[in-house]
């Protein structure tokens, strides 16, 4: 622990030393040039002891809120039982969040494979759907972001692909929400369709149900499948369990996120419906992570199902996010040379400002406004707004609150 919590420029400037210069200038041009110090449901802590309203959630990763304590403590007791285990063992952790996990996920999403981060789980993904239908032709939609793995990077919509040199092969990218354009660019050579049904990083725009139904039948008809990266919008931050759910389309593979330990531990993975687990029957090692399904996430996991079984969060988001919308709403007409338009579903919400410049100024003005937030990845004009699902009235207030402070600041 620091000795002098007030010397986080000083570590800042040091720190320039050892990671990218140009990350520490990007955190001082959003005002994000402090330390956490400690953090407590919606709240951080800044190394002076400063609250802040957390926006960010660690990208939609703290579900359940910060520094959840019943799940610091399935921490604890979990290292006192357990280890990481053989990855190439199966363990009666890893069983016993599969069980539990495969009666949280809708539909038929009852075999799993789990990985660390979200971009490795999008790679596994892809190899399982060229495996299983034996096609390597992947298709995306524009304004997507995947992560930042091989697979994952070739399908997102980012401007330095060229400077990683030639990505995977055999990537078609179509224009997101046009039906006619996948009707006829899914043929039988096409593996996955694969997108977000909310795509968080891009203003929150969001497929509609008929263009998931769409993408469904073409899917079934030229023998594709329909893969649906839920890292953002899954374990109830659109207001239901998955984003799916509320838009009544099944995917074959449904890729979920960190929320699935509450930001406690690092988890993620895939989940499939038997049918497809008829090629892992064959080809068992086609993915090894070392750390997927670690045994002691695992059990942090399985107590994070249960709290999420509990206190039901996705009804709280649905209703804080109708009460932030109509409260961001009218403030396009108050700041028309700032604010755009507001988009979003439950807590996960995106803020359009007129500029990627107004965006940065936006996130330093927040900041001491109390507010943590960041642009968009894709959006850069944009700010998310993707607090912990247990935010209060009370709390919904300051973060209202907080955005028309800082709108008013710049």
């Amino acid at each position: 622990m620091m000795n002098d919590i007030t010397s986080g420029h000083e570590l800042l400037k040091e720190a320039q030393n050892y990671f990218p210069k140009a990350l520490i200038s990007d955190l001082a041009a959003r005002g994000h040039d402090f330390f956490e110090s400690g953090s407590d449901g919606v709240w951080l802590y800044d190394e002076k002891g400063n609250a802040i309203l957390d926006a960010h959630s660690s990208g939609g990763t703290h579900n359940l809120g910060r520094s959840r304590p019943e799940l610091g403590q399935a921490l604890l007791d979990a290292a006192e039982k357990t280890d990481q285990g053989n990855f190439v063992l199966v363990s009666k952790e890893k069983v016993r969040l599969v069980e539990r996990l495969a009666r949280f996920l809708p539909y038929d999403l009852s075999c799993m494979l789990f990985t660390v981060v979200r971009g490795e789980a999008m790679d596994a993904a892809c190899k399982v759907a060229r495996g299983h239908t034996g096609r390597t032709e992947l298709i995306t939609v524009d304004g997507g972001w995947y992560g930042q793995t091989g697979f994952a990077m070739s399908l997102s919509d980012r401007m330095d692909k060229a400077d990683f040199g030639p990505l995977i092969p055999g990537v078609k990218t179509l224009p997101f929400g046009d039906g006619a354009a996948a009707e006829k660019e899914v043929t039988t050579r096409t593996a996955a369709v694969i997108l977000e049904p909310v795509q968080a990083e891009n203003g929150c725009r969001m497929a509609t149900r008929e263009y998931l139904r769409q993408l469904r039948r073409v899917c079934d008809q030229k023998g594709a499948l329909l893969i649906l990266d839920e890292t953002q919008t899954g374990f109830g931050r659109t207001g239901t369990k998955f984003a799916c759910e509320g838009l009544g389309a099944s995917p074959d593979i449904l890729i979920f996120g960190e929320a699935l330990a509450g930001g406690m531990f690092p988890m993620c993975g895939l989940a499939f419906p038997p049918r497809i687990k008829s090629f892992f029957d064959k080809h068992p090692l086609i993915h090894l992570c070392t750390f997927g399904g670690h045994d002691v996430g695992c059990l942090v996991a399985d107590k994070a199902l249960e709290l999420y079984d509990t206190l039901k969060p996705w009804n709280n988001a649905q209703k804080q996010g109708e009460r932030i919308l109509n409260g961001l709403r009218p403030l396009a007409g108050e700041y028309p040379g700032t604010f755009r338009s507001v988009a979003g579903l439950g807590l996960l919400l995106s803020i359009q400002l007129t500029s990627t410049e107004k965006a940065l100024v936006f996130c330093k003005a927040a900041r001491t406004e109390g507010l943590f937030c960041v642009p968009g990845e894709v959006l850069k004009s944009s700010i998310m707004i993707r607090p912990p699902l247990t935010l209060t009235d009370e709390e919904s207030d300051k973060l209202l609150k907080a955005i028309q402070d800082t709108l008013k600041r710049i």
